[in-house]
């Protein structure tokens, strides 16, 4: 398409305001800018246009006809333009209020924060932790993160970001004399997830292997800490992991990855589809989703000192 062929829009508004006011000096009032400035700006598009648009006399401006024709475009343009403005004022971001489990905020959502900042400048959002799943429910919040199953559901739009597998982790020292004995190491356990030692144990193909005994803790977040700190082994979920890694105060036990049937999700009523400020947040999280996916690991034999081979 052919580029407009526009006056400058500091003329246009230097005339426009001439024209409503028939007043030099009080256009230049109104724009904040001085009499010689709106007196160029108006003989340049006069020149621009070949047509004088103000006869100048004794009494003041009078407009002429071609002059009352333009500042009536003129002024119905501009008038169009700062409403365009202000529907976009209008339109602004609302407050976001998202409930979210804590363990994923941590290890997640906080390494990467600055990212949504810089994307979204106006988009505030407020977070809502906790490691209940009665507390995550979207009708609670605009949307949730929590653990699911990833079914569809009446109502809601169901984004699923993460996988939940799990791994053993410890600190580093537990493998310097090589694999772990999970037989005689201590087992950390986290109560909110009290079944995942027993599972990963028979999904490694470890079933010998007794769980009873061992520190326990009431968050998934503590139970890693502990393990960092050197208090033993515990299971943690793969996805979340990379910051720990990164830092190096812990380190994957085993390499056998205990795959569920559960997932991180982000969910929202239906209702709350088209909120700009919600669609700002799910493009932000779906973009850092993709671009925190982790690399497969190449694979590692190690010989095991408890049980047998690696399991499937």
């Amino acid at each position: 398409m052919a580029s407009r062929r526009l006056p400058p829009l500091h003329a246009v508004r230097a005339f426009e305001a001439a024209a409503r006011h028939l007043s030099i000096t009080r256009a230049a009032d109104e724009l904040n800018v001085t009499v010689g400035a709106v007196s160029r700006h108006v003989r340049a598009l006069e020149a621009r246009m070949g047509t004088a648009l103000f006869l100048r006399g004794s009494r003041g401006l009078v407009l002429t006809s071609a002059g009352k024709t333009f500042a009536d475009s003129a002024r119905e343009a501009l008038d169009r333009i700062a409403d365009a403005a202000d529907g976009l004022r209008l339109r602004r971001f609302r407050r976001l209020s998202v409930g979210v489990y804590g363990f994923f905020v941590s290890r997640f959502l906080l390494p990467i924060w600055p990212t949504l900042n810089a994307a979204y400048p106006d988009l505030e959002v407020d977070l809502h932790t906790s490691s209940n799943p009665l507390d995550l429910l979207a009708s609670r919040y605009d949307a949730v993160i929590a653990v699911s199953d990833g079914q569809p559901r009446a109502g809601l739009v169901t984004h699923p970001l993460m996988p939940i597998a799990t791994v053993p982790v410890c600190a580093p020292q537990f493998m310097t004399s090589g694999a772990v004995d999970f037989a005689t190491v201590p087992l950390l356990h986290a109560r909110p997830r009290p079944d995942d030692w027993r599972r990963w144990l028979d999904h490694a193909q470890f079933a010998d292997v007794p769980v009873q005994g061992g520190s326990s803790f009431e968050s998934l977040g503590l139970t890693i800490e502990a393990a960092a700190a050197g208090m033993g082994v515990a299971i943690a979920i793969d996805g979340l992991l990379a910051p720990d890694l990164a830092r190096g105060n812990l380190v994957k036990a085993h390499p056998t990855v205990r795959p569920t049937r559960r997932q991180f999700v982000l969910e929202y009523e239906q209702r709350m589809a088209d909120d700009p400020a919600l669609t700002a947040f799910v493009t932000w999280l779906n973009n850092a989703r993709g671009q925190q996916a982790p690399k497969k690991p190449a694979a590692k034999k190690i010989a095991m000192k408890a049980g047998s081979e690696y399991a499937r």
